[in-house]
């Protein structure tokens, strides 16, 4: 079912056996999974079914350099769907290289390997609707694809491993009426404030303190929690509360909110394919109807040899703010930018104020000079994309004379110096906000100039190509947009260490026994691939250990009275 917060009287205690907090992604996944497990399940929400500025504004805080980070309250949703209204659908799973200690990429390693997350990536794939778990060309394809690249020698990069688009899917939207018939109870517009110890007990969360916006207090009991939050939420919910140490709830060794992650991309350099014998840079389709799209993706064994992180790259259109491109469609969205939204907006017209400046006249041009294209462009757009359920995905523009720029995702080392503390303000429930201070490394350097430099090898020796751009300009180029807008990671990572850790391979908080967390958040370290698949994965084993376990939290699992 789901009800209101605002018709609950202030003072109301909820009894549950878990209580999820959030409803995105990993806490709608959560929901599901255990709706049929006997368990009484609240899951607390802090927005409703659409958009509210005033929920939204509690996201709210300070970036310590704003042209490396974006603002606290931007590339995600404080509502019922969580980020998953924003997201563009992109899915893939991790590597199994993600999860090894490597030697040259600092704080790396994960308490559990691929073969522990493999039995439930199949299940996150229908949930976020790609489709089959099949991420090879020869896998999804029944006939051979016309090459990437024709004439690529694969040496350095394969391209034969895919990304998957979801609808992308909502999953406010897409399961509400599933919970609405289920015996979980979610409860909107519900904000937690607080996670204070259970008293006469060192190890226990002993029960959740709740307040609706200019509304009542009230307060649920459960014997577990699960925090279901993006990697900025949890260490603010974290750090507001004392916890054992009074530093904040998991942080007796001053972790929660370090090692915070994005991930490093950037789109630079000409790649001229010319001399290819065919290039294909747009999406194919399966037999199920699923948009998939090849990359170029550094070798596993050249990772190790070269010392890089996890690095892919896809061909991309030239830079939309000049006009030199003489491309109408191009053109086209760069007239249009007032109405793309902010993290979009950042990367299409290259991530700063200055990317704006281009002559609003050479653009209209390029649009009446190429009408015919333009109109073509725009009517595909409106027929699968706009008005699709599953929308095309992405913008793509093949260059008449194949040159191409390359856009490019890389892994980012994981830094205790990077790191989500809280602030000096407060938001208007009286929790202090989050203040942001993301930073690389010169390792994050090194992945990217020793890929591309890999790739422009690539390139010349096969002969399909040229690759130039200018090596002292990668940093430049890869700090452009800062951290990858909505990819929040690392800040309660997991490990088996509680000095360098904040969960176990279970998820669960080292230093309290009935706290869970179920987000990007408790990744060691960030591969190239997008979050949210892994992060829907993730849940789903946790819900298989919390439906399973003969305990939750130290306590039987027996059906909680649901009095108020």
């Amino acid at each position: 079912m789901i009800v209101d917060a605002r018709d609950i009287a202030a003072g109301t205690l909820l009894h549950a056996d878990l209580c999820i907090v959030g409803a995105g992604a990993a806490g709608i996944t959560l929901a599901l999974a255990l709706e049929d497990s006997g368990l009484e399940v609240i899951v607390l929400e802090s927005g409703g079914d659409s958009a509210s500025p005033r929920t939204q504004q509690l996201y709210a805080g300070t970036v310590a350099d704003t042209h490396l980070h974006p603002p606290a309250d931007t590339g995600r949703v404080r509502r019922f769907g969580g980020s998953t209204t924003l997201w563009g659908g992109r899915c893939m799973p991790l590597d199994p290289l993600d999860f090894e200690p490597r030697e040259h990429i600092a704080h790396s390693g994960w308490p559990i390997s691929l073969a522990d997350l493999l039995p439930f990536y199949a299940h996150a794939n229908a949930l976020c609707e790609a489709g089959e778990f099949t991420y090879t060309v020869e896998g999804a394809f029944v006939e051979p694809l016309r090459p990437m690249i024709g004439g690529l020698a694969h040496e350095r990069f394969t391209t034969d491993t895919l990304e998957r688009f979801s609808c992308p899917t909502d999953f406010g939207r897409r399961y509400r009426a599933r919970l609405e018939r289920s015996r979980v109870r979610v409860i909107q517009h519900a904000n937690l404030c607080a996670l204070p110890m259970q008293s006469g007990s060192g190890r226990r969360v002993g029960h959740a303190d709740v307040r609706v916006l200019g509304g009542a207090t009230f307060r649920v009991a459960a014997r577990a929690y699960v925090l279901a939050t993006g990697g900025l939420e949890v260490p603010r919910l974290l750090l507001n509360s004392p916890g054992p140490s009074g530093r904040g709830l998991g942080n007796t060794h001053d972790v929660v909110g370090r090692y915070y992650m994005s991930h490093i991309a950037g789109t630079i350099g000409t790649l001229d394919l010319a001399a290819a014998s065919s290039v294909w840079h747009g999406y194919e389709v399966t037999q199920e109807g699923i948009y998939c799209r090849r990359r170029l993706a550094l070798r596993e064994e050249v990772q190790r040899e070269k010392r890089t992180g996890n690095f892919i790259a896809r061909l991309h259109h030239p830079r939309i703010p000049d006009a030199g491109h003489g491309n109408g469609v191009l053109s086209a969205l760069y007239l249009a930018r007032p109405f793309v939204p902010y993290e979009y907006a950042r990367r299409l017209y290259d991530g700063t104020p200055e990317g704006y400046a281009g002559s609003s006249v050479a653009h209209l041009k390029n649009v009446i000079a190429d009408v015919p294209a333009t109109a073509r462009f725009f009517w595909h757009w409106l027929h699968k994309r706009t008005l699709a359920n599953r929308k095309f995905p992405s913008v793509i523009v093949r260059p008449p004379n194949l040159r191409f720029s390359l856009d490019f995702h890389a892994e980012q080392e994981p830094n205790p110096a990077s790191r989500v503390t809280l602030g000096n303000e407060v938001d208007a429930l009286g929790q202090r906000r989050i203040h942001i201070d993301w930073r690389y490394t010169q390792q994050d350097v090194a992945t990217v100039s020793r890929a591309l430099e890999a790739l422009k090898q690539e390139i010349e020796d096969s002969g399909v190509g040229q690759f130039t751009y200018v090596p002292a300009e990668v940093e430049a180029e890869m700090t452009r947009y800062g951290a990858y807008g909505g990819h929040h990671i690392g800040t309660a990572r997991m490990g088996d260490d509680p000095r360098t850790s904040v969960v176990n391979a279970d998820c669960r908080l080292h230093e309290v026994d009935n706290v869970y967390i179920a987000s990007a958040a408790v990744f060691p370290t960030s591969s190239q691939a997008n979050p949210t698949l892994s992060v829907v994965a993730l849940a789903l084993r946790l819900a298989a250990h919390l439906r399973g376990a003969a305990n939750l939290g130290g306590q039987p699992v027996c059906a909680a009275n649901s009095a108020s």
